[in-house]
Formats: C-alpha cells, structure tokens, sequence
C-alpha cells in the first residue's frame, strides 16, 4: 500500500502511523479536523487535509481519498468528551470512513478499535464508558459486514513508552498494556500485509515480533 488516508491522524496512534509510513518512503494523507492541526502533520512528512468528520458527507470525505490505496481509522471522541460524541465520532466517523472508501474505490481498510468492545457490560457501568464500548462494538461490525478487505486492532490499555517491536496478538489476550508505538507499527505491518485481511485480533504487550505475530 503505496498511499495511505488516516483519519485521526492527529491523534498520538495517527502521528505514530504517519510517521512509520513515511519512514517508509509512502504518501501519509493525513485528515485532520482542526486548522492548527495541519502545521504539525506536515511537518511529520504527511499531505494534511482539513475535513471534520461530524460535519463532512461521505461524497466529502470520498474526495479526500482520492488516489489512495488504504484507510486507516484512528480516531476518537478523546478523553472528556460525553456519550453524544461517542456515537458522532468513534461509531460515526469509521462508518462514514466505510461509505466514503467504497465511494472512492478504496477496498482496505485499518481499524484501530480497543479491547473487549465485544463483552457484555455490567448494568451500572458508567454511561459515556457505554457509549465508547457500543461505538467501537458497532463499528467493528459495520467493518465486518462491509465487504471490504478489513482488519481489526484492538489493543488493550495504551501507555506511551518506547515501542518494543514485540507483541501478544490473538482474538483473545486478555488485558494488558501496549505502547502506542507497538500499536502503530501493527497498523503499518497489517497494511504490508495480506494475509491480515479479515482478521480480528485483541493486542498487548508481548514477545513476539510483530512481523511473526501477524502470520501466527
């Protein structure tokens, strides 16, 4: 994949995934929703695009792709943001990124999404850790029935020490820490990748190269 759209490339797992793919030597589109945003991301080796995603159409966000030959989908709400952002953006936003790729011709597409967004909830869980569990639960499947080419990363909690190049990676892991440099690394290799295309893997820190993880 010679071109590569992230979508919350401003993000700390965006900035890391720009960075991987132009060390790389490959275009890094980077779709950014704010002004100030821009400066940095090119600064990184990346081709900024200013679009907000709440707001975009897909046809929008389709022109945006142009000429690309993957998707990348980082984005979130972020920290202290309410349950109502939750759904626009983390559940929102990544189906959108679907629509918008199918319109554009683009058929892969890498999803970052978190660990355990299939189990089931305890009935006084906190209601905006609801929101952000169901829209990565719900745009995971969108993803899978989708008919495109997908992968799905979910990694447990983030920390940011220096990446270690080693992970554990299954469909289930069970909990434990990663940095997000790892995380990001996983991304680009799922890209390098083919036979990642349809799998859904649960993510920590590890012993294994991730080169050898994705093809366990």
């Amino acid at each position: 994949m010679n071109s590569v759209a992230i979508l919350g490339a401003h993000g700390k797992i965006g900035q890391l995934v720009v960075q991987n793919l132009v060390a790389q030597g490959r275009r890094a589109v980077a779709i950014v929703r704010k002004e100030e945003q821009v400066a940095a991301l090119r600064g990184l080796g990346a081709e900024p695009i200013l679009l907000d995603v709440e707001q975009a159409t897909a046809e929008q966000l389709a022109t945006a792709l142009e000429g690309v030959d993957a998707v990348v989908f980082t984005a979130g709400a972020g920290a202290g943001s309410g349950a109502e952002r939750k759904r626009t953006v983390d559940y929102g936003g990544a189906v959108k990124l679907i629509a918008a790729a199918k319109l554009a011709g683009v058929s892969r597409y890498v999803m970052v999404s978190a660990i355990g967004a299939d189990d089931p909830l305890p009935a006084d869980v906190d209601a905006v850790w609801r929101a952000y569990v169901e829209a990565k639960r719900d745009a995971d499947r969108e993803l899978r029935m989708s008919g495109l080419q997908w992968t799905i990363l979910r990694p447990g909690p983030l920390t940011d020490d220096p990446g270690t190049g080693r992970v554990t990676l299954a469909e289930r892991t069970g909990r434990g820490e990663i940095p997000r440099a790892d995380v990001a690394a996983l991304v680009v290799a799922a890209l390098n990748e083919p036979a990642t295309i349809g799998k859904q893997w649960e993510a920590r820190g590890g012993d294994t190269v991730i080169a050898a993880a994705i093809l366990a």
